[in-house]
């Protein structure tokens, strides 16, 4: 089986290890990935990342000429696509930009006119409700039409999709998995001294953006509630609501228990999170149904939760978007922006300590079974086997 798979989301090499491993657990599948030669990532200013080719065996990276250096959904790809799918002659193309990507479109075309009869699939994210106007209606049909499957990142995604007429094959599962090697259960006790803590002290964690759709301001008002109870709180991130962090902890006196770390680099943030007793994602939806505009935001998936998990750190989310289906008995939800549920939530960890080692538990076999690079391999194997 050969499947050529199209996304700047695998310019990052860590990005590539599910395709990777995909080539391992199945000798005769070759995967070829097809990136932008030039890109600009988001939030990075002036900045040109200038992509390198690499080939592992069966699987391989080709920087493709294209145009567009920043939108995904206006990727396209130079001349240079033709000769690579003549040669390579797919069986499978997949393109992650989504259902309204021109670079789908172009990819369902040249499979047409170089009579490749591969079949065709996407991946989205897009979790929101939203109407098309002409053209992107038109592209979107068009797109759909052509579409022998859909990998969907979150139960909403598919759901839209399935409204807007797509009636095919779909499966549901994350762009990325978690590396159990890194994120894995240890000990942190040098870490914990530097940051003025002991390892036996209740952690309560955060790890993200310091911005409203977080919900870290709902988190800090909880901890309010719990100034009866022993317990620290570290925040990993930066954003824009840092001095409103610090000003409402002071204002509720509880300033010297909130730890703020930023800017730490991915394979450093494992052992940051081996120092939380427990990770909260409090995410908070930005945006109104009835309105079916596609401005606002939704938890589309909540990463966090599994590196945590595959740490052994129990989780709390509030039922924005997919956490609930992330975590689903590993971990406790609140509703979103329910200040008094999410302190309930926080209570009952600190409280019980029996409570958080079976959630650890649970939620590490969750991760170990479904969402490391390995088992992602797999249930994409399986995916493009029924395609």
């Amino acid at each position: 089986m050969k499947i050529l798979v199209a996304s700047h989301t695998y310019i990052v090499d860590l990005n590539c290890e599910k395709l990777r491993v995909l080539t391992e657990i199945e000798q005769n599948v070759e995967v070829t990935v097809v990136v932008p030669k030039r890109w600009k990532p988001g939030g990075v200013q002036n900045k040109i990342i200038e992509t390198k080719p690499w080939n592992l065996g069966n699987f391989r990276v080709i920087p493709i000429s294209n145009f567009s250096q920043n939108n995904q959904p206006l990727l396209t790809f130079g001349a240079d696509i033709i000769s690579l799918l003549k040669t390579f002659r797919p069986n499978i193309i997949q393109v992650e930009q989504g259902a309204k990507s021109l670079g789908y479109s172009e990819l369902i075309t040249l499979n047409r006119l170089l009579n490749l009869k591969a079949k065709n699939c996407f991946f989205t994210w897009w979790n929101i409700p939203y109407n098309n106007k002409f053209p992107i209606s038109w592209m979107e049909s068009y797109n759909l039409k052509n579409t022998d499957g859909l990998i969907a990142g979150n139960q909403d995604a598919e759901d839209i999709l399935r409204e807007h007429g797509y009636k095919g094959i779909s499966k549901v599962m994350p762009q990325l998995g978690v590396d159990e090697v890194l994120f894995s259960p240890s000990k942190q006790s040098q870490l914990a001294t530097e940051l003025g803590m002991t390892t036996q002290e209740f952690v309560i964690g955060f790890v993200g953006r310091f911005v409203p759709e977080k919900g870290i301001l709902t988190l800090i008002k909880a901890l309010a509630g719990l100034k009866d109870l022993s317990w620290k709180c570290l925040l990993l991130g930066r954003g824009t609501l840092k001095e409103t962090i610090l000003s409402e902890a002071t204002a509720i006196g509880i300033q010297d228990r909130i730890i703020i770390v930023e800017s730490v680099p991915h394979d450093e943030v494992p052992r940051y999170i081996n120092l939380m007793s427990t990770l909260v994602l409090p995410s908070e939806t930005s945006y109104q149904v009835k309105t079916l505009t596609a401005v606002g935001w939704k938890e589309q998936f909540g990463h966090v939760l599994i590196e945590a998990m595959a740490c052994k750190v129990p989780v709390i989310g509030s039922n924005s978007g997919e956490i609930p289906y992330v975590i689903g008995e590993a971990g406790l939800i609140f509703p979103e922006g329910d200040i008094l549920a999410l302190q309930n939530c926080l209570r009952q960890m600190i409280e019980n300590p029996a409570l958080c080692q079976n959630l650890a538990e649970l939620g590490y076999d969750r991760v170990i079974n479904q969402y490391t690079n390995k088992a992602l391999a797999k249930s994409l194997l399986d995916f493009y086997q029924e395609l």
